[in-house]
């Protein structure tokens, strides 16, 4: 209840306060500030996908300004040599407001990155966004083979039997390329696992689920017990380092991301940057107000 007031309280506050938490999880506003901290985790030998912020659009003019933009970031940042990819979310692309828009605009970002011999990965939203996220990924990866990826969200009861339905779709090639994470989004209980356990169960289902059918898999977790079950796996199924990655948030778990580098692991880090920070910021603190706890420690004993 607590942390559910602060989370309440907190989006009404300057936004030079929140900058105060948000600047350790978000690289900055402009495309510079981007590839300065896709550069730097770079030279400590980690890999990117760039993400603009920028969600749940109300009009069809932000979703043409946001594809602009993102043919500017793969134009930008390809130029610049840098060792990563992009993520990119639907919604920001008009997908509640016409389909078929968004996946045009999607489908232009993806050959945009293609050209570029790059790769683009869907996010997976909310529920009522599932399934025309996997119906414009399917027609992607018909199209693009190993230059588009997807998200799926192993607390969802879907899950499984989505990746038993992706794992028939034609693969040209290239194998599925898929970042598994928990979900983040509130959906109720006949949608989703609410259990802590039970949602990392799924997970490691899921995984295993990926390995045994030579799934590329991304490997998106901060919890260090995740992680540990994961190298178990890989282990169990001799899966070599090619065929999989981890992957983190900007900022998070910093310590626990060391490790796995320095056991040898490929990690990946999700550099978020845009004017839309405080929007992104807000959002996730809704989603999740356990997050209020750490938003306070930042302002109050980093700041």
């Amino acid at each position: 209840m607590i942390n559910k007031t602060i989370a309440n309280i907190l989006p009404h506050l300057p936004k030079k306060l929140i900058w105060v938490f948000s600047k350790r999880y978000i690289a900055g506003e402009t495309i510079e500030d981007g590839i300065k901290a896709s550069k730097k985790l770079n030279d400590e030998g980690i890999t990117v996908t760039i993400d603009l912020l920028g969600e749940f659009i109300t009009n069809l003019a932000q979703a043409e300004e946001n594809k602009n933009k993102y043919l500017e970031i793969i134009e930008r940042f390809t130029s610049d040599e840098f060792d990563g990819n992009f993520s990119l979310k639907p919604t920001m692309f008009g997908l509640l407001i016409d389909e078929e828009i968004c996946y045009n605009y999607i489908r232009e970002i993806v050959a945009k990155a293609a050209e570029k011999n790059n790769f683009v990965r869907v996010d997976m939203e909310d529920s009522q966004c599932v399934d025309a996220e996997l119906r414009i990924f399917k027609k992607l990866k018909k199209e693009f083979s190993g230059h588009v990826g997807l998200v799926v969200q192993a607390y969802l009861r879907r899950t499984l039997d989505d990746l038993n339905n992706l794992n028939n779709i034609p693969m040209n090639g290239y194998p599925l390329n898929f970042r598994l994470c928990k979900g983040i989004y509130v959906e109720p209980g006949h949608i989703a696992f609410k259990g802590y356990q039970e949602v990392r169960d799924h997970y490691m289902e899921d995984l295993e689920f990926m390995f045994k059918n030579n799934i590329y898999a991304a490997i998106a977790t901060h919890d260090k017990y995740l992680v540990q079950e994961s190298y178990k796996l890989i282990e169990k199924y001799q899966v070599p380092k090619d065929k999989y990655e981890f992957q983190m948030l900007y900022g998070v778990t910093p310590d626990l991301r060391k490790s796995i580098v320095e056991k040898g692991h490929k990690m990946r880090v999700y550099v978020p940057f845009g004017k839309d920070w405080f929007g992104y910021s807000t959002r996730r603190l809704k989603e999740n107000p356990k997050m209020a706890n750490h938003i306070i420690k930042a302002i109050f004993f980093r700041g």
